[in-house]
Formats: structure tokens, sequence, C-alpha cells
């Protein structure tokens, strides 16, 4: 026994069906770029190093207030700066370091960029 469907309703559920097969592949591509997104953020995350930490573990960790190292030596790293008082943020500080003009024992400034305190750009080195 033939079954009975009018044209117009084959054609809508043929479109209905085709518009659910079209709509699939284009939310599995939505969906691995939004994880290659996600992935790629993560992985920046974790390839900032803080100034000073263990080199097991060198990552920021939740909680802490970092600022930024720009220009110098130690370019790109994170400064732990969780527990310095308002003056000790407002001034700067001299950071050791060995890849600095000075060697082994030398110290690269880095002091608050003004107009953006979360930035400390470098200033010099010292003995």
């Amino acid at each position: 026994m033939r079954s009975t469907c009018s044209r117009a309703r084959f054609r809508q559920l043929l479109m209905q069906t085709w518009g659910r097969v079209m709509e699939r592949p284009a939310r599995v591509l939505r969906d691995l770029r939004d994880l290659q997104q996600r992935r790629q953020r993560r992985q920046e995350l974790v390839s900032v190093t803080v100034y000073g930490a263990d080199h097991d573990d060198p990552a920021p960790r939740p909680r802490h207030v970092y600022r930024e190292l720009v220009g110098g030596p130690l370019d790109g790293l994170l400064l732990d700066i969780t527990g310095w008082t308002v003056m000790e943020r407002a001034v700067g500080a001299p950071l050791r370091t060995e890849i600095g003009r000075y060697g082994r024992g030398g110290r690269a400034l880095y002091g608050p960029r003004p107009g953006d305190a979360r930035l400390w750009d470098w200033q010099g080195d010292t003995p």
C-alpha cells in the first residue's frame, strides 16, 4: 500500500530534514572553533611565567596580584606583588637577574607605567 503525501508536504519535510542535516556541520565547526580558542587561551595562561617562581610550577597562582614587566631582560614575565604596600607598588623595584647588563648579581629596575599601573616598564640596569 502506498502512503499518500502531498507534494507540498513532502517538500516541507524534505527541507526540514535537509536544514537539520546542513545545520549539524556548521554547529560542529563552531564547537571545534570554540574548543580551539579555549585551548589557546589556556595555553597562553600556562605559558606565562612569574618572576622568581619555582621552575617546576612557574604559572600564576589564584588570588595573587601581578604586574607585567615590559622591556629589558625580564620582558613578558609577571611580578607577584601580593602583600606589597601602596608605597612599594608606586615606587617599583630592582629585580635580580643574571641576563641584565651587569650579569650575575646585577639588577633590572622596573617601575609602574604612568597611566597604567598594571604594566611595569624597564628603567635600566644597576650593579
